[in-house]
Order: structure tokens, then sequence, then C-alpha cells
């Protein structure tokens, strides 16, 4: 009687190796890959997917803009806009970026009212935020 369980116990041991063997790749396969998501692209511009971080740090950026900064400046300081417009008024060029720096809907989507508009006249930034875009 010991022989026939000693024979059931290798044989159900055999199995579970088996099973664990087969198990073992499946599981490294399926575990998938790690992508980072956050950071900075070639160019320096912040590509975080987190709103939140986004939000707080185009707030930090908006508090360092100065008066006749020029396009480029903003740029560099701001990164790439989330909205950006131009047109003509008079003979000067027009250009308005839209930053996102508050949340109005849970949707997961950028909207106009929920970024900072900046206001540049022929290149160089003559004024930000809602009051000075309702003045256009």
């Amino acid at each position: 009687m010991k022989k026939i369980s000693n024979t059931k116990s290798k044989t159900a041991l055999k199995k579970s190796l088996l099973v664990i063997m087969m198990a073992l790749p499946l599981t490294t396969a399926l575990s998938g890959c790690v992508i980072a998501v956050g950071g900075h692209d070639k160019d320096g511009f912040n590509y975080s997917v987190d709103y939140e971080d986004r939000e707080h740090e185009n707030k930090a950026h908006l508090n360092k803009l100065q008066h006749n900064m020029s396009f480029e400046q903003v740029q560099n300081l701001m990164g790439l806009a989330d909205f950006n417009e131009s047109y003509d008024k008079n003979g000067e060029v027009i250009q308005v970026l839209f930053y996102r720096t508050h949340r109005t809907e849970k949707d997961g989507l950028t909207t106009k009212n929920e970024c900072t508009p900046l206001i540049f006249k022929n290149n160089v930034l003559m004024s930000w935020g809602d009051t000075a875009f309702r003045q256009l």
C-alpha cells in the first residue's frame, strides 16, 4: 500500500511541476511592458498625462511671464500650447496660445474654457488671461 501512495505522490508532484513550468513562461509573456509616462521630449516639452501636474506647471510658468516677451521666449518657458489661434487685425498679426490651467469637467479632455489665453501682437506678448482675451 505504501508503494501505491508513494507513486501517487510522485505523479502528483510531476503534474504540479509540469503546470508550474508551463505557467512560468506564460506569466512572463503576459506581464507586458512597462511604459514610462511623463517627462520631456527631445525638444524639452513636458508630455505628462497627469492633468493636475500639467496645470500646476503651467500656472507656475504663467507667474514668470513678462510683458513684451518674444513668442519664442514664451514657448521656451511654457512649452507646447494646447490650442493656437492666429489672425490679422488692422495689419497686426494677433496670435493666441491657450495653456491648460484648471479643470471644469471630469471628461479627460482639454477645452479652451480650461485654459489661460496668452495674447501676442506681432510675436510680442501683450497680455494674458480671460479679461485680456475678452478685450480682443
